[in-house]
């Protein structure tokens, strides 16, 4: 338990430190959170001709209500928290990058409707959207960080498991 805790701790520290640093900002995080209101307005406009993007900034064209996705805002820290949690855990290589690639996707996932669904609640009602901005967002994408840790904690274990199966059918 000590070793999960001190790879999870340090993990955390070094992918938090590496997020912060500018030219990371400059290089990865802001083009993620361009593409983010990208993707958010091909979504959106589907359904919503009256929505615009520019950069960062999705905007109504009718009331002029804008959400911009900003660092902190585009899935990325809680990527980091899943990443410490499945380096921290004992499995092989190609497992913890199964753990990453899934895990990373089902984050965006979550995020994505986490910024179309704030856009259409500040468009509403700026007290819901602050609540669920500040507090029940937040809420929900550490516990879709959890949930799928958990998912592959679990699948790993069966791969354990059925490897164990395996190698005692051979010895027999």
């Amino acid at each position: 338990m000590l070793r999960f805790f001190s790879i999870f701790g340090v993990s955390l520290l070094v992918l938090f430190r590496i997020d912060m640093l500018e030219s990371v900002q400059r290089t990865v995080i802001a083009p993620w959170s361009d593409w983010l209101a990208v993707l958010s307005f091909l979504c959106m406009t589907l359904f919503d001709p009256d929505v615009m993007h520019s950069g960062r900034l999705l905007y109504s064209q009718s009331t002029g209500f804008a959400v911009s996705i900003e660092a902190g805002c585009n899935g990325i820290e809680a990527a980091i928290v899943l990443i410490a949690g499945v380096l921290a855990f004992p499995a092989t290589w190609t497992q913890k990058a199964w753990g990453f690639a899934i895990g990373f996707g089902a984050i965006q996932v979550a995020n994505l409707l986490r910024i179309i669904s704030l856009y259409y609640l500040g468009r509403w009602n700026m007290q819901w959207f602050e609540f669920a901005h500040l507090y029940l967002w937040q809420a929900l994408i550490m516990l879709d960080v959890l949930v799928v840790w958990l998912l592959w904690m679990r699948w790993v274990g069966r791969q354990a498991a059925g490897a164990e199966i395996s190698r005692t059918a051979h010895a027999i």
